[in-house]
């Protein structure tokens, strides 16, 4: 085993007899060869015990030149309790040597590594990589790469911690030092081999970019009885949330562990650590697409449709929405958990959207199909529109996250036409009306609307009508073109909201004016991309 020198000889001993496993071994005496790591169990063993033998070899060589055997008191001033070498009530415990029997080596081949909990060990070979790849292919998933993900038990923490405390006593003896960052993370120990099998049984490369992330979550039975010490010595670590089920996460743990003083660790928790009773479980082996946005825009033809469901105390109003019309087949063919709907602004249940329609985009959660050409987009807008004559969408198209960015950008400098039908309650002539068509960037001060303070903080808002073209229909109707800036309260400017707009056309009119319609025209982004469709 090259990559293994004389300095590490005691290292391999001292941990193959406390019952380490020969991954955990390597992490331990910082090897950072990938591929030696994804040699067989069986072949690392031999390997590890191959070094010891030759080794011990090249000793009995050189004690086969000395005449008088050393004194038995030297041998002994090695083994006895130093000041740092603690039994289990107060730290570190002696590890018999390895006998030519290799007795110790033999047994820790078999048994649970009591670093990793198997994590190296069951979970490394070619039965847990098949399961794993049935799960993902039974959960009928399009990717082209995957990232690989594993939450560990977090007593695997405190264990590591016992080990590395050992080594470095060890390792103090030689005149070396070992941090605990020099050692390799048992996390990534674990993905250097698991890796390159994923792959070859997926048929796809492992890719930390992937947007396809395969994650298993390994439990302990033992994790609380472990970790109970560290709650004990540092309480202020441990505080129940409402969303964990345990006190002790892993990064409770952790803060824990860099807390604790390494006397007060070694008086609670054994060193080496203990052989365990049970081999880790995979609890959840599962598997998650990064999130799809479609974006498009849509026409509202009905005044009896909200955008988005409208729920009042609990209470459904209306059957159905904007955003469910278009969703729901959205989510069946990509086959998505959810979705999160978001537009440019947004219209009353009243108010029909028209013209070019208003820009929308959906971002579609966990999907399990995520390639459409540009022919299947183009069916899946027609199905939409076939569903319903409510609503209509164009330019339905995939986007990237940050595209859907352009959609909110500058939301408020952007302008939007509206079309209201006014009633007064004095009779109008056309001449009465014929100057609002002269009023241009006209300011407004919009204290927040009365109808929508339940969901809006109170405040005065400075809004713009930019221009105004009146049409007269008879002594009490008229229909009013505006081209506002976007937020604008289009209902409150025309009845003035109780004076909480000013001015309105009520005012302006000097009499009592209502809207009886109102349809947006216009909204003035350009985005997304218009299609040819």
């Amino acid at each position: 085993m090259s990559s293994l020198t004389e300095k590490d000889r005691p290292i391999v001993q001292l941990l193959l007899n406390a019952g380490t496993c020969p991954r955990c071994i390597l992490r331990f005496c910082c090897v950072g060869s990938q591929t030696l790591y994804r040699h067989p169990y069986k072949d690392l063993m031999k390997d590890l015990k191959e070094f010891l033998k030759n080794n011990q070899e090249k000793e009995d060589t050189v004690c086969s030149d000395v005449v008088d055997p050393p004194c038995k008191r030297i041998r002994l001033e090695h083994t006895e309790e130093g000041p740092g070498d603690l039994n289990h009530n107060g730290a570190l415990q002696q590890i018999p040597s390895v006998n030519d029997g290799n007795t110790a080596m033999e047994d820790s081949a078999v048994k649970v590594c009591n670093v990793c909990l198997g994590i190296l060990q069951e979970f490394c070979e070619v039965d847990f990589v098949k399961k794993v790849c049935q799960k993902v292919n039974s959960a009928d998933y399009q990717f082209t790469s995957f990232v690989f993900s594993v939450s560990l038990p977090p007593q695997l923490s405190v264990r590591e911690c016992a080990a590395w405390l050992l080594v470095k006593q060890e390792m103090g003896k030689l005149g070396l030092s070992l941090a605990k960052d020099d050692i390799v993370q048992l996390k990534e120990a674990y993905k250097w081999i698991i890796h390159p099998q994923l792959s070859e049984e997926l048929g796809v490369p492992a890719d930390g970019k992937s947007l396809f992330e395969v994650s298993v979550v390994f439990a302990h039975p033992e994790t609380e009885d472990e970790c109970r010490f560290l709650a004990t010595a540092c309480p202020d670590c441990f505080k129940p949330a409402k969303n964990k089920q345990s006190v002790f996460t892993r990064m409770a743990v952790i803060k824990a562990l860099e807390k604790i003083k390494e006397e007060d660790f070694l008086k609670h928790f054994p060193c080496p650590p203990s052989s365990p009773k049970n081999l880790c479980v995979a609890l959840e082996i599962q598997c998650n697409n990064g999130a799809v946005f479609v974006a498009g825009r849509y026409n509202k033809y009905s005044r009896n449709l909200p955008q988005t469901p409208w729920i009042i105390d609990g209470e459904r109003k209306l059957e159905s929405s904007v955003e469910e019309l278009i969703s729901e087949h959205l989510m069946a063919e990509f086959k998505a958990d959810s979705f999160n709907f978001s537009s440019s602004g947004r219209e009353d249940v009243d108010v029909r959207t028209l013209g070019n329609g208003r820009p929308f985009a959906i971002e579609l959660v966990n999907p399990r199909r995520i390639r459409f050409t540009a022919e299947e987009m183009k069916g899946l807008q027609q199905t939409i529109n076939n569903s319903s004559d409510k609503i209509q969408v164009r330019d339905l198209q995939l986007v990237t996250r940050s595209a859907i960015g352009r959609m909110k950008e500058g939301e408020e400098e952007k302008t939007k036409t509206y079309s209201a039908l006014i009633w007064t309650d004095k009779a109008i002539q056309k001449e009465d009306i014929a100057f609002l068509d002269d009023i241009k960037e006209l300011k407004l001060d919009q204290k927040t609307p009365l109808r929508v303070l339940h969901r809006r903080p109170l405040a005065v808002r400075c809004r713009i009508i930019h221009t105004m073209q009146s049409e007269y229909i008879d002594e009490h109707h008229f229909r009013l073109h505006l081209k506002t800036q976007a937020g604008t309260y289009i209902k409150e400017f025309v009845h003035g909201d109780f004076g909480r707009t000013k001015p309105n056309i009520g005012s302006l009119l000097n009499r009592t004016a209502d809207i009886l319609e109102l349809d947006v025209e216009s909204v003035d982004v350009d985005w997304p991309p218009t299609l040819d469709n």
